[in-house]
């Protein structure tokens, strides 16, 4: 039975309620279209069970906001009912666009400011919705998930504090370690990958792109990506390679051992394009140099592919890279903040998420398996069969 056919065939566990924090409004709003389109689609009878309650509406979304006072200070309001609902609150961490003010000086929120407010919505419901779920697509704190020597362990802190807050689930994309889900072993974690998204839009983008072992080979830029790069390059059937980073672990700057240089193990790249796959891109330091080696090692084009596009220093060396012809493309999802100048870049590719994060939503309310969603796998071999056939 495929995924449609058991949403129609199976009772929702609440009516629905969406909240898409201001960190997040646009992705929110396409998410509650795509929901209002597949609702409209069913073709299940609806009966007078008040679970059916608002089934069918124009609108999920709920009406909600955290006004601040002049100390800085914050409060969370909900506009409008949600007693006895399933609510997905939606909120983006890294929207540093947003800002608010202190004593008259003003301020970029940043990732704590915004995971405060998600607790003030959540306060605000608690007690009220009948579940609570939290879409948080970058995962607060998700780097700094494993203690080394004296220092906070502030990833799994969030899990645990949310969880006792009395949220049922956590949906996360590309989490930086999966395994930060052990902090919460009772509650519900899923980290959900966009490997099918990555490909739709490159494929799409490229056209002339050849997905073959002769053609093509997947990069992971460091041993942490590694598993992402293996996927890729199973699912397609083309060969790998990795980089290692070599440290200076004399040395500390700002909090890391700064990076002496990248070492590549692997296979011959001349004239292959490459995919180099991350979860994502801070500065994009390590990634453009990794870039630039493979060119240096006279690969063809270089593909770019993350789940967060951050950018912490801006566009110019991208901009520069792109120039040189080191990269050729930057894929990356609308998940989090994207600013408008991005959007000018030649390189830049989006990945759009909202379709899928609806689907999720839609799986969860009724209750339905999602490990048809999780593994993309199916979905990918179609991809490419369409490709061939060339109705891509």
């Amino acid at each position: 039975m495929t995924n449609i056919e058991m949403l129609e065939n199976t009772l929702p566990i609440a009516p629905l309620k969406l909240i898409a924090m201001e960190s997040c409004k646009p992705l929110g709003q396409k998410v509650n279209d795509y929901i209002v389109s597949f609702r409209e689609n069913t073709i299940n009878e609806v009966t007078e069970s008040p679970l059916y309650r608002n089934y069918k509406a124009n609108n999920y979304q709920v009406d909600c906001s955290c006004p601040r006072f002049g100390s800085g200070e914050a409060k969370g309001i909900l506009k409008e009912t949600i007693r006895g609902t399933d609510l997905f609150i939606m909120t983006d961490v890294c929207n540093y666009s947003l800002t608010y003010t202190v004593n008259g000086h003003l301020n970029h929120m940043s990732p704590d400011d915004h995971y405060q407010d998600l607790k003030r919505i959540i306060a605000a419901a608690t007690g009220k919705a009948r579940r609570i779920n939290v879409i948080m697509p970058f995962l607060y704190e998700s780097r700094q998930h494993k203690r080394t020597r004296r220092e906070s362990l502030d990833c799994a802190l969030a899990l645990e504090e949310l969880d006792a807050m009395g949220v049922s689930n956590i949906i996360t994309f590309d989490a930086h370690d999966p395994r930060v889900q052990n902090a919460i072993p009772l509650s519900g974690f899923d980290s959900f990958n966009p490997q099918y998204q990555f490909l739709k839009a490159l494929f799409r983008e490229v056209p002339d792109l050849k997905a073959d072992k002769e053609h093509l080979m997947i990069i992971s830029p460091d041993e942490g990506a590694m598993h992402r790069a293996v996927y890729f390059s199973n699912v397609l059937g083309v060969d790998m390679g990795m980089f290692y980073k070599r440290r200076d672990y004399s040395t500390v700057i700002n909090g890391k051992n700064p990076i002496v240089a990248h070492e590549f193990l692997g296979d011959d790249v001349t004239g292959k394009d490459v995919l180099i796959v991350d979860d994502m891109i801070s500065s994009g330091e390590s990634m453009l140099d990794v870039a630039k080696q493979l060119k240096e090692r006279k690969a063809g084009r270089v593909f770019v592919c993350t789940t967060f596009g951050l950018f912490t220093d801006g566009f110019d060396k991208f901009d520069e890279y792109y120039n040189k012809g080191y990269i050729s493309k930057v894929i990356t999802t609308n998940l989090t903040y994207l600013p408008p100048e991005l959007y000018e870049k030649p390189y830049f590719v989006k990945a759009d998420m909202s379709k899928f994060i609806a689907l999720i939503i839609d799986s969860l309310n009724h209750d339905v398996p999602i490990s048809s969603v999780i593994s993309p796998t199916d979905k990918i071999h179609a991809l490419l069969e369409k490709r061939e056939k060339g109705l891509l």
